[in-house]
């Protein structure tokens, strides 16, 4: 599933290139997780002022309304601008459910899944929005979002496993399962210790691990286990940087012990049994 990391690269990758982009035609495949919300010839002139990002959505400003994506489980996008350089995109096939044809390029949605979504909406105060959006924690990448006091505040609050409020994204989000593992790695905390048991010294770790660990992975363009690529085509790294994850077995860099597997729920934890001790 694309994290932060991805869909946060993903918007890098198209962003400048679709900015100030009037909108030529718009196209459906099969439905996804949930209506588009209006006719697709609606959308048809407006300009792509700008993208952003609110946790794993990014946010396509119009000159009228806004439109929500999410890349679901299996989702990417594709963008191809209009240049006698760029090759173009492929016809579509069956996994291609959204294409907003721009006077500056092409971009597409890949779902075989079709898990994700394209909701458009009148701007973020629309009830549609506000559901999605408004129970989405702090950004670990803006500082102004996330903050230690509200971090430290959060995690007394909670009794779960930390692992599982990281995954729940209600505390911060985007800090999926393998970014998870590799904050708890350099935090050296024990991926079952409960929120609330965790020692202030820890936390803080925690708390700036998680900061450098997202912002690592957004520089390497995200990690590719499968077939992840940005909107350009082009691989994430950090998968070569991963200090536990996908490790079991392998010496801990730095104690050398095996790394070990831990299933939660559905969700496999990867930790050394030496650097984070059990709670």
């Amino acid at each position: 599933m694309p994290e932060l990391p991805e869909v946060e690269a993903t918007r890098r990758s198209f962003a400048d290139a679709i900015a100030g982009a009037r909108i030529l035609s718009v196209s459906l495949g099969k439905p996804l997780r949930w209506p588009l919300g209006c006719a697709p010839q609606d959308l048809v002139g407006r300009r792509v002022l700008q993208v952003r990002r609110r946790g794993k959505y990014l946010l396509l400003d119009l000159s009228q309304g806004l439109l929500l994506l999410h890349l679901g489980m299996s989702g990417s996008l594709r963008f191809a601008p209009h240049s006698p350089q760029a090759p173009g995109l492929p016809a579509a096939g069956a996994h291609e459910h959204f294409e907003l044809v721009t006077s500056q390029g092409t971009l597409r949605l890949h779902d075989p899944r079709r898990f994700g979504a394209v909701v458009a909406v009148s701007g973020e105060d629309d009830p549609r929005a506000r559901k999605l959006l408004d129970g989405l924690g702090m950004e670990p990448l803006d500082p102004s979002s996330f903050t230690w006091a509200r971090f430290a505040a959060g995690l007394q609050a909670r009794r779960a496993p930390i692992k599982t409020v990281l995954l729940a994204g209600k505390l911060v989000v985007g800090v999926g399962n393998i970014y998870a593992s590799e904050v708890l790695f350099l935090s050296r905390i024990h991926p079952a210790t409960p929120a609330c048991d965790i020692s202030a010294v820890k936390a803080r770790r925690l708390f700036t691990a998680i900061g450098q660990v997202m912002a690592q992975a957004v520089e390497l363009g995200g990690t590719t286990l499968r077939d992840f690529s940005n909107a350009l085509g082009v691989n994430g790294h950090f998968q070569h940087a991963a200090q536990v994850y996908g490790r079991a077995g392998q010496a801990c860099h730095a104690c050398s012990q095996p790394i070990q597997l831990l299933r939660q729920g559905q969700r496999s934890s990867y930790y050394c049994p030496r650097c984070q001790k059990t709670p």
